[in-house]
């Protein structure tokens, strides 16, 4: 069953069971697994078991869909909606499309069973890495042996040798498709599981060296300081699972209530009463990501609000603060791919873009 869900500003949600998330509006990005995405506009998420989510804003309106039943996964095509390769799962849900109309009721009885089919339909359709259904099932051999073997001492080669069927060379085709090594999506899981073990238990660093596949605990600690230029301690104090900091809260309606006037970092910390420097290494450590990647953000959505609302590009770029609309036109393109007019007319003729 379908279920409304309006979230709380920078609560986790743990994902207990797999789930599809539709977005209706807000405002502002959200947060799977450490990573930050602001691209979710008319699209329908897909959430494995044992992730977390989280919402960047106060204004978010969703529905959600859990699925309890197994058997929906003994087809093994299903794992291209759940098993994240290099971004999140997703799939269009533009209104008026299929999928849109059993999410909003007007389908006759749908079951989970029928979305989930007509999500496979349309994910193999937008074929989002140019691949042959047997080159994903080779794809995802892989990616399903590291999420069982990642935490073991599993070596590089038994992972090929598991995932080779057919002869086919995976570690081939996985650079080839997402341009990424088996060695690194490896990497990323055990560097993702050990992150979720540093801030929601309280295990040791020696515990979770153990838990996820490091035989050393010092070596386990520079890779996690390599690659998110913190110690696992530090990365913990950072993240403020319980919410005892309100910084997040604080800067994001800041951004909401002034970012079509104010570009600028001097503003917003003046505003939080910091130095430029100290806002911006407190954004990156509570937020992974920069002021001015959020500021960007959210001028991208409102300014596709705007021209949802068929306003001109004169309109918007003044209301955004720009001086020439072809500043705003330039901003635009760079940003998401497309120009303006581009993105309206895609909207006009029911066409979504890709993330």
């Amino acid at each position: 069953m379908v279920q409304l869900f309006n979230p709380e500003l920078n609560k986790v949600y743990f994902i207990n069971q797999y789930t599809l998330l539709h977005i209706l509006s807000g405002s502002g990005g959200i947060q799977v697994d450490f990573k930050n995405y602001f691209d979710w506009e008319d699209k329908v998420i897909y959430l494995e078991k044992g992730q977390y989510i989280k919402f960047l804003s106060d204004d978010f309106k969703a529905q959600k869909m859990e699925f309890p039943s197994k058997t929906i996964f003994e087809n093994r095509e299903v794992r291209v909606l759940f098993k994240h390769l290099i971004s999140l799962g997703y799939i269009d849900a533009l209104q008026g499309s299929p999928l849109e109309k059993y999410l909003s009721g007007k389908a006759s009885q749908p079951d989970s069973r029928e979305i989930i089919d007509h999500s496979l339909v349309q994910w193999f359709q937008q074929n989002p890495f140019n691949a042959s259904k047997s080159e994903y099932q080779s794809i995802f051999d892989v990616k399903e042996s590291i999420d069982q073997l990642f935490s073991t001492q599993v070596a590089l080669l038994e992972l090929r040798d598991l995932a080779c069927g057919e002869g086919m060379d995976a570690s081939r085709l996985i650079k080839e498709k997402l341009g990424i090594t088996v060695r690194s999506m490896l990497e990323e899981k055990r560097l993702v599981e050990s992150k979720k073990k540093v801030v929601f238990t309280d295990c040791s660093v020696q515990e979770v060296c153990f838990d996820v596949g490091f035989k050393d605990p010092a070596y386990f600690n520079r890779v996690f300081k390599k690659r998110t230029g913190y110690t696992p301690i530090e990365f913990r104090d950072n993240f403020d699972y319980e919410r005892q900091d309100r910084f997040v809260e604080n800067l994001m309606e800041l951004i909401r209530l002034h970012h079509k006037n104010e570009h600028q970092m001097e503003f917003y910390a003046d505003k939080m009463n910091l130095s430029v420097k100290a806002l911006a290494k407190k954004t990156k450590d509570k937020m992974h990501d920069t002021l001015g990647s959020l500021i960007r953000n959210e001028l991208i959505g409102t300014s596709k609000k705007m021209l949802r609302q068929e306003m001109s590009i004169k309109e918007i770029s003044l209301q955004l603060g720009f001086e020439e609309p072809n500043h705003f036109s330039a901003f635009f393109k760079h940003s998401t791919g497309e120009t303006p007019s581009q993105y309206k007319n895609k909207k006009v003729q029911g066409i979504a873009p890709f993330l």
